[in-house]
C-alpha cells in the first residue's frame, strides 16, 4: 500500500484548517503537500542507483492591510505550522503593499480528474529491475551500451483559502528514457515516454527504439546548414513546443510582451497565425492525458481551445488581469493537446512524401531567444537523418537551429500531421507530457552545424 506518509483528504483539511486557525491577518491560503519519489538509473548496461524519497510540506500566504508575507515548513507538527504562520505574518508586516491582490477565492466547484493510478504509486522495485534488466539484455544482445532513468512518482496536495475554498488532488507519473551508444561512441539514440498507468508504459518500446537509432545512425554525415524540409518526430515536437498552450497570456500580449501582441495594446486575437492544420487546446479529463482539476489561482479548470483550425481563439486571463479590463477569468490551460482537424499521415508517409527533406528525433539544450516572435534556440541530438528521394539516405550529424514556434505552425508551414500521442520534453525527464503529433514542416531554420553525439 501507498506508504502513510502521504497525506489524505480528510489529512489535508484537517492540517490546512490548523494552519489558518493561527493566522491572524485578514486573508490567507494555505496548502500541504506529500510526494513520494522513487527511481532506478542505469549506466554502461549495469544498475547503478536505487531510492525513493517520501516528503512533505506545508506552505502559507497571508495578507495583512494589503501586504503579502509567505513562509514553508517541511514539519507538520503544531510548533512548527505555527511558525511558520508567524514568520509570514512578520513578513507581510514589512512588505510593500501588494498591488495585485484580491481576496482568496471563496468555495468553488472542482470536477475531478482521472490522473492517480494504485499501481503506480506502488510500484515495486523488483518489478522495476526486471523492467529494466531485460533492457540492458537487449543493449548487450544488440552490441550497444545503454542508459537510462526510471522514474515514479506520486503527489498529493490540499489547499485551504480563508474564504472557505478546498481543493485536494491526487497524481502519479512513471517515466523512462533510455540512450543507447555504440562502442566507439559515434552513434546514439534517445527515446522517452511516460504515463500515469505503469500498465501502459511500454518499457519495451523505449529500448528497441533508442537502440534502433544507435545502430541506423553508424556513419553520419555532414551536410550545409540552412532553411530545410524537415519531419520532427513526436519527440522532437515536444522538446520544442510541449508547452506551447501557455503561451497564450492575455496580459504579456497586451502589454507588448508577447507573439500574440498587436500596436496599442491589441492583440492577434481572432488572426490565422497558424496552419490550417493546427488545434490546440487543453482538456482536463483527457484520458490519456489528466491535467489538474484547477487552473491558475485555483479557478476550476476546464477544456478551452487556443488554436482552431489555425486562428487563435482564446487569450488567458488571471484573475487579476481580468478585473483590471473588465473581462471574465478564464481558468487557462492545464495540458497541451495537438491535433489536425485533417487526415493524419504516418511517419513513414511523410518520408514517402518527401523529395529532400531532414528526419529529426529529438532536440536538446533549448532556450528561448525572445518571447516577441516565440524564437528559440538549441541543438538536435541522437539521431538526424538525410530524406531522398521519399526514402532515408544517410544518418547526419547534428545541428543547432534557431526557429520562432510560430512562424514553424505559420500557415502553410505544416505540411503533414500525424496521429497525436502522449510525449514530454525530454529535459523534462518526462515529468509532464503533452499530446503531440509528428510533423512534416516546409521550412526550418537549421543555422550552423554541431560535432556533438
Amino acid at each position: 500500500m501507498i506508504t502513510k506518509m502521504l497525506l489524505t483528504e480528510q489529512e489535508s483539511k484537517a492540517f490546512t484548517e490548523r494552519i489558518l486557525s493561527y493566522v491572524k491577518a485578514e486573508d490567507a491560503s494555505a496548502s500541504v503537500g506529500s510526494d513520494k519519489l522513487s527511481h532506478l538509473r542505469f549506466a554502461a548496461n549495469n544498475i547503478l542507483t536505487s531510492g525513493t524519497r517520501v516528503s512533505r510540506s506545508a506552505n502559507v500566504t497571508v495578507w495583512v492591510q494589503g501586504r503579502r508575507g509567505a513562509a514553508s515548513t517541511n514539519d507538520l507538527d503544531d510548533a512548527s505550522l505555527k511558525d511558520m504562520v508567524e514568520r509570514a505574518q512578520k513578513i507581510a508586516a514589512t512588505s510593500p503593499v501588494d498591488r495585485e491582490y484580491l481576496p482568496t477565492l471563496g468555495k468553488q466547484h472542482y470536477k475531478p480528474v482521472n490522473g492517480f493510478v494504485e499501481s503506480t504509486a506502488n510500484l515495486s522495485l523488483s518489478a522495476r529491475a526486471k523492467s529494466i534488466g531485460s533492457i540492458i539484455s537487449e543493449c548487450e544482445k544488440k552490441g550497444v551500451i545503454g542508459a537510462g532513468f526510471h522514474s515514479a512518482r506520486v503527489q498529493v496536495s490540499g489547499s485551504l483559502t480563508k474564504n472557505g475554498n478546498f481543493e485536494y488532488e491526487r497524481s502519479t507519473n512513471v517515466s523512462l528514457s533510455t540512450t543507447a551508444r555504440t562502442p566507439d561512441g559515434q552513434s546514439s539514440g534517445y527515446f522517452l515516454r511516460s504515463h500515469f498507468d505503469v500498465a501502459k508504459l511500454d518499457t519495451q518500446r523505449v529500448a528497441n527504439e533508442a537502440i534502433r537509432k544507435a545502430l541506423e545512425g553508424k556513419g553520419a554525415r555532414m551536410i550545409d546548414p540552412g532553411i530545410h524540409t524537415v519531419i520532427l518526430e513526436p519527440q522532437a515536437v515536444a522538446d520544442l513546443m510541449g508547452n506551447i498552450g501557455f503561451l497564450f497570456n492575455a496580459r504579456n500580449a497586451e502589454e507588448g510582451r508577447s507573439v500574440f501582441s498587436l500596436p496599442g495594446g491589441k492583440t492577434k486575437l481572432g488572426e490565422k497565425m497558424f496552419d490550417e492544420n493546427v488545434t490546440i487546446y487543453s482538456d482536463p479529463w483527457n484520458a490519456e492525458l489528466p491535467g489538474s482539476q484547477s487552473a491558475q489561482g485555483g479557478i476550476p479548470a476546464q477544456r478551452i481551445t487556443m488554436v482552431k483550425n489555425g486562428v487563435v481563439e482564446n487569450l488567458t486571463y488571471n484573475r487579476f488581469w481580468a478585473k483590471q479590463k473588465d473581462k471574465e477569468p478564464t481558468a487557462g490551460p492545464v495540458n497541451t493537446i495537438f491535433e489536425t482537424s485533417g487526415p493524419t499521415h504516418s511517419i513513414e508517409d511523410m518520408i514517402k512524401s518527401t523529395e529532400r527533406g531532414i528526419l529529426v528525433g529529438r532536440f536538446w539544450y533549448i532556450r528561448s531567444t525572445d518571447q516577441r516572435t516565440a524564437s528559440s534556440t538549441g541543438l538536435t541530438r541522437d539521431g538526424v537523418w538525410l530524406i531522398e528521394n521519399g526514402k532515408i539516405a544517410y544518418p547526419l550529424r547534428n545541428f543547432r537551429f534557431n526557429q520562432s514556434v510560430t512562424q514553424m505552425l505559420g500557415p502553410g508551414n505544416v505540411l503533414m500531421v500525424a496521429k497525436s500521442e502522449r510525449v514530454g520534453g525530454s529535459e523534462g525527464g518526462g515529468s509532464s507530457a503533452s499530446l503531440l503529433p509528428a510533423l512534416k514542416l516546409k521550412a526550418f531554420n537549421f543555422t550552423s552545424q554541431s560535432e556533438a553525439v
